[in-house]
């Protein structure tokens, strides 16, 4: 039996699955490492740490799933998107990575919107926003230019990993779109971008597909991580890339719906020159000129987590939705709206916060439980509109995370959306995506479509029922009413947050 490996890189841990030919997860281990908040707004990881817990992941995967090493064809990667990591010309790390979930860079993310302007969405297709690579890379320009001047390359967190694993240097296109440097279109570096803000071209990786080949393991990491050095090392993916290849979003018409601390709507996009003006996010898929688009809820899984913790610390997630079956949709008047955090799709606004509307004395918690989670879903649908205005036919959506664990929330999710929802038999995210990566590049499929057909098996599907989904129609109109009239109020009220 031959198996591969697939390494997702999150923000909190490390996660390592271990498939076998068929598609199942043998093994599967996680290792956590620790983020910094340095000064408010600042998230920062430590690259080295990647490293040493992947690597104990790794050991510990093998030794606790009892192969032989020597049965692992390959490794591949999915990647939190978007974090800067530089080196100097020896492969040293310069300063610690500034993440994804980092916000110090709004004055860059204006200089790049002032220098750029119409230029922005024509090469990049996404707006600058704080998350993304390039205002970080303006950041350091502007806050720590000595340093700056020592960066031989710029990688983001995965393919510094990679490149500790192997000694080469790669960046896949899905993970570069999200940079805010790369040519979505023409899958190249813009130097127009580049020019713009006088960075060296040479500080530009490698561009690989996500399925190719970047080596095998070097000597000693292959004594670490109980792996043999001719193992072969997959470039990967994107998360958000890799959990559309882990759900099989591979052909146009498919969508996935992702609720984890933040919730995603994907879907699988052929055509390059559709242009969504910067509403959704426009990225390049793991699939071969392919790409995919985003709509993101900031708060998403994180405002039902939010909701326990603050009302109903002691009872367990189980506990605290089981009772919203018995609670008529539409939450007996009550609506929640989502924006805890600030929002992204369709409101790039980090300013706005949430609410609860239309509280009386007969709600009681399984009512306001069954609002958060319709709120959520309603903050998702904006997401789906956007994409069925572009001309999508979406009438059937693979639901993974957290979403896809309560029934009644499947069942909720068929009727807002108004379309078919399927869960699947085993769901393991991205870390599936990039597993199947590896064995698509080792050559056990002859496509991408071909793993998945093999690897995933659909559990259950949710139709929605006409009467509910009438009802949230008319619900998810007033829903949409309340960004606007909050707004101003949200702002009169921020000097009170302290």
């Amino acid at each position: 039996m031959s198996y591969v490996i697939g390494v997702d890189l999150g923000t909190s841990a490390v996660k390592t699955v271990l498939v076998d030919r068929s598609g199942n997860v043998v093994a599967e281990h996680s290792e956590s490492y620790p983020l910094s908040q340095p000064k408010p707004g600042y998230s920062e990881q430590r690259p080295e740490d990647w490293v040493d817990k992947t690597l104990l992941s790794l050991r510990l995967l093998l030794e606790e799933s009892k192969i032989s090493a020597s049965d692992v064809e390959g490794l591949s990667f999915s990647g939190q998107m978007h974090g800067l990591v530089l080196v100097d010309g020896k492969g040293a790390v310069l300063r610690p990575a500034i993440l994804w979930n980092d916000t110090r860079t709004t004055t860059q993310c204006r200089r790049i919107e002032d220098t750029l302007q119409e230029k922005l969405l024509g090469i990049a297709r996404n707006r600058a926003l704080e998350g993304f690579t390039l205002p970080k890379i303006l950041w350091v320009q502007e806050n720590e230019p000595e340093l700056l001047k020592q960066a031989a390359l710029f990688l983001l967190p995965k393919d510094y990993v990679r490149y500790r694993l192997t000694g080469e240097y790669a960046m896949d296109y899905s993970d570069a779109a999200g940079t805010l440097l790369l040519d979505v279109a023409a899958k190249s570096w813009s130097t127009d971008i580049l020019d713009a803000f006088e960075l060296p071209h040479s500080i530009c990786p490698p561009l690989v597909e996500s399925f190719d080949l970047c080596g095998t393991l070097l000597p000693e990491i292959a004594r670490e991580s109980g792996l043999l050095p001719e193992t072969k090392v997959f470039a990967g993916g994107a998360d958000n890339a890799c959990g559309a290849i882990g759900a099989g979003i591979l052909a146009e018409g498919q969508t996935m719906c992702s609720i984890g601390t933040s919730g995603v709507v994907l879907s699988y996009e052929e055509r390059r020159e559709v242009d969504f003006e910067g509403k959704v996010h426009f990225f390049n898929h793991g699939e071969r000129d392919a790409y995919y688009i985003m709509g993101v809820t900031l708060a998403a899984g994180y405002s039902l987590t939010w909701f326990k913790d603050t009302f109903a610390p002691d009872v367990s997630f189980d506990e605290l939705l089981s009772g919203i079956g018995d609670i008529p949709a539409g939450s007996g008047g009550l609506l929640f709206t989502p924006y805890i955090v600030g929002e992204r799709t369709p409101h790039p606004d980090a300013d706005i916060r949430g609410s609860f509307i239309g509280m009386d004395a007969g709600h009681k918690l399984p009512h306001f439980a069954r609002s958060v989670l319709e709120g959520i879903t309603f903050s998702l649908r904006e997401s789906i509109d956007i994409l069925r205005a572009s001309g999508k036919r979406i009438d059937r959506v693979i639901s993974i995370g957290g979403g896809a664990k309560n029934e009644d929330w499947l069942q909720m999710q068929a009727d807002v959306f108004n379309a078919e929802i399927v869960k699947l038999e085993s769901e393991q995210g991205p870390a599936m995506g990039a597993a199947m990566l590896a064995a698509y590049g080792a050559g056990w499929f002859p496509s991408l479509q071909a793993c998945a057909e093999e690897f995933l098996r659909e559990a259950r599907t949710y139709k929605p029922n006409p009467d509910t989904a009438q009802q949230y129609e008319k619900l998810f109109g007033l829903y949409q009413t309340v960004y606007g009239a909050t707004r101003e109020l949200g702002k009169g009220l921020a000097e009170f947050r302290g």
